[in-house]
């Protein structure tokens, strides 16, 4: 298909988002009409990680980029920005009606495990990944936005360690979210989580020292947005007891483990050169890697066109670049996070790559 017309009718498809909330509505009816609402409670969680990965293959990549005559018409135009702040409202609607199913309906602990999963992976692609797009933008509204969605999951660190952390320092030793080669997933993700939590509270302190001002203060961002997911927390269990507190635990685990799951497989085994000045080379689309599956960039907001969003953070999702030097996954991410969970398969397939690649570099002298 012509390029031109992909990106024309990347526009309306971006509404493919839509299909991962409406997952759990659907299993939840389909369920009660078959009688069997425990089975089809893992509806959601088989779409995501069977069906998507094969309709990747089915529907194939996308090379497309719009041109810079097209560049301007794309950015300014506003439903691209609502199409992501929309993400607030639903995620909210989302998470409050799954608390309720899971504590009213009648399933067995296997169908409130698959629920409270299915929910986790909705907050996984609205909260975590809308988010993800709002904390790079500047206005007030879009980084409340992404700031109450990283609330919805008790992962506000997010917004100060990933912009402020993991933009600065990716594809170094620095940066705890950057994978090196050979380790597995087991030992990234405690390091992971714990470092970033850790430098999200530094980074802060830091930025409130410069400014004078104490970190256990309400000049802190993070204390305001612990506290909404406190308050939060509270509601459930003032309105659904214990097991809608432990709901509310269990989606926020599940996204945040999506998460770094993600930040795992983005930059594995890339490494950016130190230089004699003792500083890093610049962040260039050669240190992420990148994947142009269609589906699941429509899905994900062109989450998988990770190299040049790295090269240009503050770059619209619309506008994200395929490089052709750029490292490329074998697959999307859904295939590739299942992929992640099996150490010995992951380096059977992704260190050939990864040397490959730096062989690729070392030969053009970058």
């Amino acid at each position: 298909m012509n390029q031109q017309r992909i990106i024309a009718l990347k526009k309306p498809g971006y509404l493919a988002f839509l299909i991962v909330p409406l997952l759990p509505l659907i299993s939840y009816h389909l369920g009660k009409l078959a009688q069997q609402p425990g089975l089809f409670a893992w509806l959601t969680v088989f779409f995501v990680f069977g069906v998507i990965p094969l309709a990747d293959f089915l529907i194939g990549q996308d090379p497309s980029n719009p041109t810079p005559e097209q560049m301007p018409a794309l950015e300014e135009d506003r439903w691209y920005r609502y199409l992501v702040l929309s993400c607030v409202p639903l995620m909210t609607i989302v998470l409050v009606w799954g608390g309720v199913v899971f504590v009213s309906s009648d399933l067995s602990v296997v169908g409130k495990l698959g629920w409270a999963l299915s929910i986790g992976i909705v907050s996984g692609v609205l909260a975590i990944n809308g988010s993800h797009e709002l904390i790079h933008k500047s206005s007030k509204l879009e980084q409340f936005g992404g700031g109450f969605l990283l609330s919805l999951v008790c992962y506000a660190g997010f917004k100060v360690e990933h912009v402020r952390g993991h933009h600065v320092n990716v594809s170094t030793p620095l940066d705890a979210s950057s994978s090196h080669l050979n380790q597995s997933l087991y030992h990234f993700l405690p390091r992971a989580w714990f470092h970033n939590c850790r430098n999200a509270w530094r980074l802060e302190a830091d930025r409130l020292q410069y400014r004078g001002h104490s970190a256990w203060g309400w000049h802190n961002e993070l204390v305001w947005w612990y506290s909404i997911s406190l308050f939060i927390a509270a509601g459930f269990y003032f309105f659904l007891g214990w097991p809608g507190l432990a709901f509310f635990v269990f989606q926020a685990f599940a996204a945040i483990l999506f998460l770094e799951i993600v930040n795992y497989l983005e930059h594995y085994g890339l490494q950016r050169k130190r230089l004699e000045n003792g500083r890093y080379e610049r962040t260039t689309h050669l240190h992420s890697w990148n994947s142009n599956f269609l589906l699941t960039n429509l899905l994900l907001f062109q989450l998988q066109r990770h190299s040049d969003h790295h090269e240009n953070p503050r770059r619209a999702y619309q506008l994200l670049r395929h490089y052709e030097q750029s490292p490329q996954l074998p697959a999307g991410y859904a295939s590739m996070m299942l992929l992640a969970l099996i150490p010995p398969l992951w380096r059977k397939i992704m260190n050939p790559r990864v040397e490959a690649f730096n062989q690729q570099l070392a030969k053009q002298g970058a």
